[in-house]
This record gives structure tokens, C-alpha cells and sequence, in this order.
């Protein structure tokens, strides 16, 4: 009861006029920032904290949740309409929300995205406030190889999105692991795959990578099929039927689920919970051989478990004072700027601030809601843009997001370079999405493994001999183990003169892909579209890989 009692105070301080205004002004301003590439809520947060300092804490605070979980919401209008994610935590939402708009469903994929956020934000607000204490202390006991395998089996999971040849996926992870090496070593100060570059001491910026390897790779590909633009000019309605409300349940709980879970430990995020959520869901679908070309499963798990995630990581901020990502960082910051210590006595000390922030999210969940879905129709014309128009905006957005970072035009042309790369990947069938997460964890993966062997003295046993850590290593084992006992039970069954699984895995095999009925069918597809609608899909199959 006495729960209860604490929830209602917080509603009541969280409906109070001057925070319901805070609110949306928060989730409002999120909302803008997510949609613009190169522009995070890391970067918002900071800038407002002045704003907020002279305000009262419990409205400031409200204030700049909203813009965390705002921009968390707003993020997928730009993966799913340019494929320019807008956020690292969106970037799973392109590989079926992109297919599907190039198909004139982006007001479909966006109502879903939105649908799935609010779900996944709703669950996550109900799960906070209820196992917020418990879950904190589940989080402390986890230590630097329970991290390190938890890390390993995040990996293996998403390079089983190579699909078929899991070889490819394994390179791209690789890859991107080897990136996120680069630049002075912050334990032995060692320079590290630099070649005496003075600007790649600090390492390559994820948001260079993320907008090279998908924006601009999509700009080249575009150019080469030299079509009429992004999608098919037309936009269907954005209700959903029965039968897609009901095989959107099921992804969508399990998103919100996972994604709150994977937000609680500090250093995951909604980054790490969207692309772990998408991999779930590829792997246990029936129609898990469509995810990358369309399918609606594969816009509404990432999206719910983003949602979550943003809100899971509040957990260890407001209960332990340990910010769990770097934008909660921030507001750990921005609190200790208004003179509240959070932490374990937070909930004695500062119940308005605790309670009034965690009731908020909800308010500002569903004002999210209702701000975004009546303007669908007014993003989903962006994919009306003429091609001579929409390309250089995304050029644009994506020179201004990179160029922002720090100021040099060497960013700009690794952002060219990884353009490049991008679009070499996906012309011989290399998924982005191992690359982008092997970028994301490779730096804490190291730091992780280094600690764990401190602690041990050097003993490479103690991965194993730590029963959540061995636990987590098998399921990676077993993560990649699926796809190979998967092909060696088909091949058996194959005709004698049947090609080998590996082939056509790369750019041809999306319009094989298309016809298999569900969201990834090209039914709807235009005879004017679908000639250069060829090229296009072997890139969303082989990202989806």
C-alpha cells in the first residue's frame, strides 16, 4: 500500500500545471533533437542545464528526462524515412523500417514505431516503479567478466543478422570491433592503429561511422540505381488491421521486457537493448527469413525495447547514484548541479524528485503519443521529396551532424570513407548491423576483460569459472552454433544441384525475399519501382543479415 501511496504522490507532482508544461516542452524539444542526425540527447541535455539551473529541481529534472526519452522516441522518423539514424539507439528501426517505407508504408512503420515506443516506455515507467530497489542491486553484483560475456553474447547474437553466411557477419563484427580500437589506449597510453594521425587519437566518433556506413552508403546506392527517389511516392494508411495488432503483441512485450532488463545494468543502453531485441525476434519468428526487408516485427521490437531501455537506466541513477550511460552521466551531473545527491536516500530524502520524475515519463510517454502520431502523414512526405532535393539534404544533414563533432574536415572525409565502405558492404552482402555493435562494444568488451583479469591476476579461467559469466558464454557459443546446425540439417534435404545457402546472400537476393509474402512482399510495389527497387532490396536483406 505504501507503494501505492508513493505512485499516486507522484502523479500528483507530476500533473502539477508548471510540470505538465515542463513536460512537453521537454518531450517536444527530444522529439526535434532525435530526428536530426548528428545532433543527441547528450548534447541537449548539456545545453539546457544552464536553463534548468535556476528552476526547481523536480521540474528541471522532468524536464530533462523528457528530452532523453524524447529523443529516444524521435530518432526512428529519421531511420525509418532516410535511413539516417538519429540516435545510436534507433539504428536497428532502419533495417525493416527503411524496406518498408521505400514501399510507401512509412506512415505504417511510423505509427508502429510509435505505438512500440509509448508500449515499451509505458512497460518500462510500470517496471521502474515497482522493482527499481531490487533491480539496482541486481545490477551492483555484477562484475567485470559477467560484463565482458554479457557483452560476448550481445555480439554473437546480432552477427547471427548475417544470416545465412554467418562468415560475412562474423568479418563485419570483427571489423567494427577493430574500429573501436583505434586511438590512444587509456590504460597504457599506447597509440593504437593512429599511423600518426593526430586526429584519430581520440578514436572514430560512432556518429561518423553510423551516418557513413547507412546514410551515405544509401546515397550512393540510390545514385547507382539512378531511380526516381527514396519510395514509391505513394503512403497507405497508417491503421493497423487485427491480424498486424496481433503479430505485433508478442514482439513488442518481449522488447519492453528486455529492453528495461538490459537498460538496468550500467554501460548497456538502449543501443545494446534495441539491437539485442531485433536479433530476438529474427531468431525466433517464423518469418524471421524476411527481417531486412520489411518486416513489421522487426520496426516494433527494436523500438519498444529502445523505449524501455531509456527508461531501465534510470534505475541506477536515481537508486545508486551510477550513471549507466553516458547521457545519464549528464543528468548526474545536472542533479548534483541542483544540489540533490541521488542514491539510495533519494527516496527519503527527495520523494518529489524520484517519484515526480518516474511518474512523468509516463505522462510524457503519452503526450508523445499524441504529439506524434496526427504529424505522420507530415514526415512520411518526405519521401515525396524529388531525388534532386532529397539527397543533398541528407548529404547536408549528415556533413553539419559530423562536422559539429569537433570541427575538422578530417571527420569529414572518414565520413566519406565509411560511405564508402557502407556501400561496398552491402553491393557483396556484408550486414552493417555486426559492425556497428562490434564499434559499440569493443571499447567496453576491453575495459571489462582487462578489469576481470586485474581482479584475477591474470587468470583467463575466471570467465568460466564464474557461473553468470559461463552461463552468458554459452549462450554465445549456442548464438553461433544455431545458423551452422541450421544449414548442416538442411543440406541433407537439398537437391543434388541446389546452390550452396551462401550464395545469393548478397545484394540478389532481395528481390528472392520479396515474393515470400508478409510485410517483405513487393505486392504493392509499382511497376515504375520495381526495376530499381532490385538493388535496393539485396542492401535491406543484407543488413537484416
Amino acid at each position: 500500500m505504501e507503494t501505492l501511496d508513493q505512485i499516486g504522490y507522484g502523479f500528483a507532482v507530476a500533473l502539477a500545471p508548471e510540470n505538465l508544461l515542463f513536460v512537453f516542452i521537454g518531450v517536444l524539444a527530444g522529439t526535434i533533437i532525435g530526428m536530426l542526425p548528428g545532433l543527441g540527447p547528450m548534447s541537449a541535455i548539456a545545453l539546457m542545464i544552464p536553463i534548468a539551473f535556476g528552476m526547481d529541481p523536480t521540474t528541471a529534472m522532468i524536464m530533462l528526462a523528457g528530452v532523453y526519452y524524447g529523443a529516444v522516441f524521435g530518432g526512428s522518423t529519421s531511420s525509418i524515412l532516410l535511413n539516417a539514424p538519429g540516435i545510436s539507439g534507433t539504428v536497428a528501426t532502419s533495417f525493416d523500417g527503411y524496406p518498408m517505407a521505400r514501399r510507401g508504408k512509412a506512415g505504417k512503420a511510423l505509427a508502429i514505431a510509435a505505438i512500440a515506443s509509448f508500449a515499451g516506455g509505458t512497460v518500462g515507467v510500470v517496471l521502474l516503479m515497482l522493482i527499481a530497489p531490487w533491480l539496482a542491486k541486481f545490477a551492483v553484483s555484477f562484475g567485470p567478466a559477467d560484463y565482458f560475456s554479457l557483452m560476448i553474447l550481445g555480439l554473437t547474437a546480432v552477427v547471427s543478422l548475417g544470416g545465412r553466411n554467418l562468415t560475412k557477419g562474423l568479418i563485419a563484427a570483427v571489423v567494427g570491433v577493430i574500429i573501436s580500437l583505434i586511438g590512444i589506449d587509456s590504460q597504457t597510453a599506447t597509440m593504437r592503429f593512429t599511423f600518426g594521425v593526430p586526429e584519430l587519437f581520440e578514436g572514430v566518433q560512432f556518429l561518423i561511422v553510423a551516418l557513413g556506413v547507412f546514410a551515405l552508403a544509401e546515397v550512393f546506392a540510390m545514385l547507382a540505381r539512378r531511380g526516381t527517389g527514396g519510395g514509391d511516392g505513394t503512403i497507405t494508411s497508417l491503421r493497423l488491421n487485427r491480424q498486424e495488432v496481433g503479430a505485433l503483441t508478442p514482439p513488442t512485450a518481449r522488447g519492453s521486457l528486455l529492453g528495461f532488463f538490459v537498460g538496468v545494468l550500467p554501460g548497456a543502453g538502449a543501443t545494446i537493448a534495441s539491437f539485442m531485441a531485433y536479433s530476438t525476434e529474427k531468431r525466433i519468428a517464423r518469418d524471421g527469413a524476411t527481417f531486412g526487408s520489411g518486416n513489421i516485427k522487426g520496426v516494433a521490437a527494436p523500438e519498444s525495447a529502445n523505449n524501455a531501455a531509456a527508461v531501465g537506466s534510470f534505475v541506477p541513477l536515481l537508486t545508486l547514484g551510477v550513471p549507466g550511460s553516458g547521457t545519464t552521466a549528464i543528468l548526474l551531473g545536472a542533479l548534483l548541479v541542483l544540489g540533490i545527491q541521488p542514491g539510495p536516500l533519494m527516496l527519503s530524502d527527495h520523494p518529489d524528485v524520484f517519484w515526480g520524475v518516474v511518474a512523468s515519463m509516463y505522462v510524457g510517454n503519452l503526450v508523445l503519443l499524441v504529439l506524434n502520431l496526427p504529424l505522420i502523414p507530415l514526415f512520411a512526405k518526405v519521401l515525396k521529396t524529388p531525388r534532386a532535393v532529397l539527397l543533398p539534404l541528407v548529404v547536408v544533414f549528415c556533413v553539419i551532424g559530423v562536422y559539429g563533432l569537433s570541427f575538422t574536415v578530417f571527420d569529414l572525409w572518414l565520413l566519406l570513407g565509411f560511405g564508402v565502405l557502407g556501400y561496398v558492404m552491402r553491393q557483396n552482402g556484408f550486414p552493417a548491423a555486426p559492425l556497428i555493435l562490434g564499434l559499440i562494444l569493443g571499447g567496453m568488451m576491453e575495459k571489462s576483460m582487462r578489469q576481470a583479469l586485474q581482479i584475477s591476476d591474470g587468470a583467463w579461467s575466471t570467465f568460466v569459472t564464474n557461473p553468470f559469466s559461463a552461463g552468458l558464454l554459452a549462450l554465445g557459443a549456442l548464438a553461433l552454433a544455431g545458423p551452422l546446425l541450421a544449414r548442416l540439417r538442411r543440406r541433407p534435404s537439398e537437391p543434388s544441384g541446389a546452390a550452396p545457402p551462401e550464395e545469393g546472400s548478397g545484394g540478389d537476393d532481395g528481390g528472392s525475399q520479396d515474393g515470400r509474402g508478409g510485410e517483405a512482399g513487393g505486392a504493392q510495389r509499382s511497376a515504375s519501382s520495381a526495376g530499381d527497387g532490385h538493388a535496393g532490396d539485396g542492401h535491406e536483406a543484407a543488413e537484416g543479415r
